[in-house]
């Protein structure tokens, strides 16, 4: 029987039953958060449930350790976290090594030759690791990224869910696990495995769902509700997703997810897409074009490289084009290798100043200080995009901390016309995000420091003089309903992300440039 995937079906992207995001894909960072995040969590969960309870009730903690499932699941959590200490035992091995070298790395090497630690180099690191000085002498390891996957990684432990969805709300992806109810269906498949492409194109062609079940093993009491995510009848198409028109078509679909439009090439920026909810009106997936020329990644955080979405496009993607890290760091480690092991074929890496061209116009990448807690992270940059004879910056969460880096900026690209600037600018401690890389305890007045901000109201404002453009919009605020799972964050009218982006709304407008802070959907001409 031919058949069709429904719009309001869910997919979510597992390893080790936990929401997959890019740092769970090289083999030491998914180490690294094995242990010290997603197992530290259950066994707490499985000792105090009632207190994870309390806590996911209190706004304050939104985005905590604690996991959503109102003190249920308990025995299910426990067996998850016996499996994971089971299956997992190579990934264990492998942070317990690395934790115990980099502290004898630190501890003993004082600015003499790092030539013989090579020789206390454990077994598991041999051979994929360089030790260095900085100009400064402080040791580290710069590691061979390629090296390490083609020793630790697997795909076994990958999977996905699927379910019908009729709200936005879903449990915070980094604190909760997914376990098994009556109302999914889910099943082991590697993400690079080409039957997603065909999964998610079958919203538009249909597949035989019958050897789809035979070839994935589908659950024999998960077959019906399986076959209930399919129909028969494909759903409307809309006929305005794809643009032949002789403007550059805009469309912000939520966060930072732009689709830039001419007749010649669709680009898209960060994409997350939400499902067909009910509520205030959104783009879902029928509104992208068929063919997606360009997808820019600006940085490696999950709220801008979210694999749910990613995966659902990969067959309608051409090229996907993400930063250049900074080759072997931990905490930078590269997207490129990222996305090709979950099966993304064409990945361009652009490095600051890189180019490309397309048809109407070119691509520069330029650099992007800031929202990564003064960490030495290289996998961000900001996109300017010439198309038609207009330009276009997207400079994501861009913390404008040196404001003469945008005099260089504008005098090598000139003067632009539209502005899309993150304003997220009370954002997360360093270790709601980098704990698991961090040799020691970070002190509480250096993690409250070093946030995960982008710009206020002077630091944006900044950017708009010097650029000269006609048009500017805050955007990747983290406001639209379907991102809770992702970022977990709730602004009221006092936040201060949301007053200094209402003072900058308010400054451009006053100075006769066209500005909003955009908020779920909208489409204009430039």
């Amino acid at each position: 029987m031919k058949v069709y995937l429904k719009d309001n079906v869910k997919m979510e992207p597992l390893i080790w039953k936990w929401y997959a995001w890019p740092h769970t894909i090289p083999p030491l960072n998914a180490a690294c958060n094995l242990v010290e995040r997603y197992m530290k969590i259950m066994d707490s969960y499985v000792k105090f449930p009632k207190i994870h309870m309390q806590a996911n009730q209190n706004p304050k903690l939104m985005g905590g350790p604690f996991i959503d499932l109102e003190g249920g699941y308990v025995e299910e959590v426990k067996n998850l976290l016996q499996e994971t200490k089971e299956n997992c035992k190579d990934l264990m091995q492998l942070h317990s090594v690395f934790k115990d070298f980099e502290k004898t790395l630190h501890r003993e090497a004082n600015g003499n030759t790092l030539e013989a630690f090579y020789a206390k180099l454990p077994n598991e690191l041999k051979g994929m690791v360089e030790l260095v000085y900085d100009t400064s002498n402080h040791p580290s390891m710069r590691f061979i990224e390629e090296f390490l996957y083609r020793k630790y990684y697997q795909d076994k432990h990958q999977g996905i869910s699927l379910s019908f969805i009729d709200k936005d709300y879903r449990p915070f992806i980094m604190s909760t696990p997914r376990v098994n109810t009556d109302e999914e269906v889910y099943f082991k498949i590697p993400f690079a495995h080409e039957a997603i492409d065909q999964l998610f194109c079958s919203r538009y062609e249909p597949i035989d769902v019958q050897e789809f079940m035979d070839n994935f093993d589908i659950p024999e009491d998960k077959k019906n509700l399986f076959m209930s995510f399919f129909s028969e009848t494909p759903s409307q198409k809309i006929e305005s997703r794809n643009y032949s028109g002789e403007d550059v078509r805009i469309r912000f679909l939520g966060h930072a997810c732009i689709l830039l439009q001419t007749k010649d090439v669709s680009i898209l920026t960060d994409p997350i897409i939400s499902y067909p909810v009910e509520g205030e009106p959104r783009y879902t997936y029928k509104d992208l074009p068929d063919v997606i020329d360009y997808v820019l990644l600006t940085h490696n955080h999950q709220d801008h490289v979210l694999f749910e979405t990613l995966l659902q496009l990969r067959h309608k993607i051409n090229t996907i084009v993400v930063p250049k890290s900074r080759k072997g760091a931990l905490e930078d480690p590269s997207l490129k290798l990222i996305l090709q092991r979950i099966g993304f074929k064409n990945v361009i890496e652009l490095e600051e100043f890189d180019s490309i061209n397309i048809k109407g116009g070119k691509i520069v990448g330029f650099p992007f200080f800031g929202e990564h807690s003064d960490l030495n992270i290289q996998s961000k940059i900001a996109h300017c995009v010439a198309l038609n004879n207009k330009k276009f910056l997207l400079a994501a969460d861009s913390n404008n901390i040196d404001p003469f880096l945008y005099d260089h900026v504008f005098d090598y690209f000139g003067k632009i016309d539209v502005l899309f600037l993150g304003m997220e600018c009370d954002g997360a401690p360093l270790s709601w995000l980098y704990a698991p890389y961090l040799p020691t305890t970070l002190n509480k007045t250096h993690d409250d420091e070093r946030k995960l901000s982008g710009s206020n109201f002077e630091k944006a404002w900044s950017i708009v003089e010097k650029s000269g453009c006609k048009e500017a919009y805050v955007y990747a605020m983290g406001m639209e309903p379907w991102l809770h799972h992702i970022m977990a964050l709730q602004y009221t009218p006092e936040s201060i992300q949301i007053t200094e982006s209402d003072k900058f709304v308010a400054a451009c407008k006053n100075k006769g440039i066209i500005s909003e802070r955009l908020f779920m959907k909208k489409e204009w001409m430039v």
